[in-house]
C-alpha cells in the first residue's frame, strides 16, 4: 500500500483497521451518479444518484415537481448513461420561471415551486387518505422487514437508502438509492409508467422523513409512512395537514405514531 491507499496495481483497494493492523477488505464504496435533466431544451436540473434505472428516476422526478402526471405526457425520453445526460421532451409548457430548492434530501435534493392546476403552489387540493382506513401493526412491521429483506444493496456495500410501498405487509414497489428523496422518485416514476395506483398504502423508508418526503407522500395519495429513523417538525406538520398517519423509530417490536393515530389497529 502507498499512502495514497492504492495497492500494488495502482487500483483503488479499501482497508480495515482492526487488532492493532490495516489489512485489505472487500468492501467497495456506493456509486454516486450525476445526471443532468434536459427538459424541452431547458436544463432543469442534475440528479445526484445511484446509476441504475434512471428512467424510473427520471419519470418519478418529473411526476413528483408536476410536470407529468401520465406515461403520455412523456413525448420523448433520451438517456444516455454514458454522459451522463437525459433529453426528455413533455407535452406541457415548462412554467415560465421556475424557482429551485434545495432540500435537506442527501445526493443533492432539489424541488422547484410549480403552481398546481388550482392555482396554488403549497399542495392545496391533494385527495386525503381515507381516515376509516385502518393499518395493523402487523402490517407496518411486515412491510418494514420485506424491505430490509430486499435492501441487498445496503447489505453488500452500505451508503444506500431503501423505501418500499405495499398493502398488507407485502411490498408492491421497491427502489434504493444513495438519496432518500431519490428512492420515492424512483418509486413514483415505475408506478406511474407501470399504471400502479399508490392510494391508500403504507409507505416504508430507512431514512428521515423530512418535509420533501412528507410531500412527495401526499402527492401520491400514501396514507401512511413508516420509518427506521425520526421525522422532522415540518414532516409531521405536513402529515397532520394531509391526513398521513406517520410513524417513526419503528424498530424490534415498537414505535412512534405522530399524527393520525386512530389509522393503527391498536389500543390507545
Amino acid at each position: 500500500m502507498d499512502e495514497t491507499g492504492a495497492d500494488s496495481s495502482g487500483g483503488e483497494c479499501v482497508y480495515r483497521y482492526e487488532g492493532g493492523k490495516l489489512l485489505p477488505c472487500g468492501h467497495r464504496p456506493v456509486d454516486e451518479y450525476p445526471l443532468t435533466l434536459t427538459v424541452n431544451n431547458v436544463e432543469l436540473a442534475t440528479l445526484v444518484s445511484s446509476p441504475h434505472d434512471l428512467g424510473f428516476l427520471v419519470a418519478g422526478f418529473l411526476r413528483m415537481q408536476r410536470l407529468v402526471s401520465t406515461p403520455d405526457d412523456l413525448v420523448s425520453m433520451g438517456i444516455c448513461a454514458e454522459s451522463g445526460v437525459a433529453n426528455i421532451r413533455i407535452r406541457r409548457e415548462l412554467p415560465a420561471r421556475l424557482t429551485p430548492t434545495l432540500t435537506s434530501g442527501c445526493g443533492t435534493g432539489i424541488v422547484f415551486n410549480i403552481p398546481s392546476p388550482d392555482g396554488d403552489a403549497g399542495g392545496a387540493g391533494l385527495p386525503m387518505p381515507s381516515a376509516a382506513r385502518t393499518f395493523s401493526p402487523g402490517d407496518i412491521f411486515g412491510l418494514m422487514d420485506e424491505m430490509a429483506a430486499l435492501a441487498e444493496g445496503y447489505r453488500g456495500r452500505g451508503g444506500i437508502h431503501s423505501a418500499a410501498v405495499g398493502n398488507g405487509g407485502k411490498a408492491l414497489l421497491f427502489a434504493e438509492d444513495i438519496g432518500r428523496h431519490n428512492t420515492l422518485d424512483r418509486i413514483a416514476g415505475e408506478a406511474m409508467l407501470k399504471g400502479i395506483d399508490m392510494s391508500g398504502m403504507m409507505l416504508a423508508t430507512s431514512g428521515r422523513v423530512s418535509s420533501e418526503m412528507a410531500g412527495k407522500a401526499a402527492l401520491l395519495g400514501i396514507a401512511l409512512v413508516a420509518s427506521r429513523t425520526s421525522p422532522t417538525g415540518m414532516a409531521v406538520k405536513l402529515c397532520r395537514e394531509h391526513g398521513i398517519t406517520l410513524v417513526g423509530y419503528l424498530r424490534g417490536k415498537s414505535f412512534n405514531v405522530y399524527t393520525h393515530p386512530g389509522r393503527i389497529d391498536a389500543r390507545i
